[in-house]
Parts: C-alpha cells; structure tokens; sequence
C-alpha cells in the first residue's frame, strides 16, 4: 500500500511541477512583452538620436521585433500550454488509438508465432 501511495505523490509532484513550469513561462513571457512594448519609444529614440543607424531599415528591424518576436514566442507558449493540459485535436488521439491496436496486434501475433 505504502508503494501505491508513494507512486501517486511522485506523479502528483511530477505534475506540480509541470504546471508550475508553464505557468513560470507565461509570466516570463508576459513581462518581458509589456516592458517590450512600454519601452519601443525609447528604444527608436536612442537608436536614432546616435546616429549610427542611419538607416531607414531600422526601424523595419525594431517592428519585427517587438511585434514578431511576442507572436512566435506566443505559439511556443500555446503549444506548451496544450501540452501542459493535455489538449490535443482529437485526430491525433484517433491517430494513437490506431497505432496502439496495430502494434498490440503486432505483439500478439509475434508471440503467438513462438
């Protein structure tokens, strides 16, 4: 009983700290994002007040940053979450249902065959 009752606290732990890792990667996410957008005028002010960018691309540059960056980052949080709370499209758990008959299927046969 002991055993059974350890394996369930190390599963509750393990999943403690799954959740409390994704939660750490939306908060990281989401300061850094608005400190991000708080701050792009003072970044294209520096910037452009040294002139050492006197390039017009620059701007283009700091645009895909702190707007492009905060999207592709996003999906990488999204898909952590799903994963975190198990969230799958149902075609993929009707795709693992298949694979898993196939190869009980496979195993069965083989062991039969011996």
């Amino acid at each position: 009983m002991e055993i059974i009752q350890r394996t369930k606290l190390e599963r509750a732990q393990k999943r403690v700290a799954t959740l409390k890792g994704f939660y750490d990667h939306l908060t990281i996410y989401l300061i850094i994002n608005i400190l991000v957008f708080i701050f792009k005028g003072k970044f294209i002010i520096t910037l452009l007040s040294k002139e050492a960018l006197g390039n017009p691309q620059i701007l283009n540059w700091i645009n895909w940053n702190v707007y492009g960056a905060p999207i592709i980052w996003g999906i990488g949080v999204l898909i952590h979450g799903l994963v975190v709370f198990k969230i799958r499209p149902s075609f993929l758990s009707i795709w693992e249902d298949r694979k898993i008959k196939k190869y009980m299927n496979e195993e069965r046969e083989s062991s039969s065959s011996l």
